[in-house]
């Protein structure tokens, strides 16, 4: 009996670094894709949160018509987002060439930091769009150079203080939660 124990922890032990090396070659995998996404963004369409306050503004002011798309997940949009951006989730990428129709319109991604935006705006330049911009700091950047953001519960605001992780500092987390 202690002979199958033992047999059956080393089964175990040699499953589970194979599960280890299995992870760590998907995110080694994942990083690469990304890479081949993010090459496929020129790099002259990657713009800074200040270069995209001023884009911004314009939209705003409707001198200038571009779609400003947030690809966070809903939790993330609902909790707050940049005023005039459109949502339309990461996952969901697919349904844009159905919305925007012109190739030639000026879209800006944005999600969290640049990452998921990279993903968006690399498949949108697969599907022949041409004028995709990633906003490089994303949402936390903006939030960060402090300019306001909005929600449908507080209106405008700006956020005083920036942690990556509520959570560890006990005050607070963004959780799942139905907007209404």
């Amino acid at each position: 009996m202690k002979t199958f124990k033992i047999a059956v922890c080393a089964l175990f032990l040699v499953m589970s670094v194979a599960g280890m090396a299995a992870a760590e070659d998907l995110a080694a995998n994942e990083k690469s894709v990304h890479s081949e996404f993010v090459d496929l963004v020129p790099k002259d369409k990657v713009i800074s949160v200040e270069q995209f306050k001023q884009i911004h503004d314009e939209i705003l002011a409707g001198k200038r018509e571009a779609y400003m798309i947030d690809c966070r997940t809903h939790p993330e949009f609902y909790a707050f987002h940049i005023e005039g951006a459109d949502h339309i989730h990461a996952g969901h990428m697919y349904t844009i060439p159905r919305k925007i129709k012109d190739p030639n319109t000026e879209i800006y991604a944005m999600c969290r930091t640049k990452h998921r935006s990279f993903y968006v705006a690399g498949f949108l330049y697969k599907y022949g769009f041409k004028n995709v911009y990633v906003v490089d700091g994303g949402v936390v950047g903006w939030v960060k150079a402090g300019y306001p953001v909005v929600n449908q519960f507080a209106g405008k605001f700006v956020v005083i203080e920036y942690h990556k992780n509520f959570d560890e500092s006990g005050t607070y987390r963004i959780r799942e939660f139905h907007p209404y």
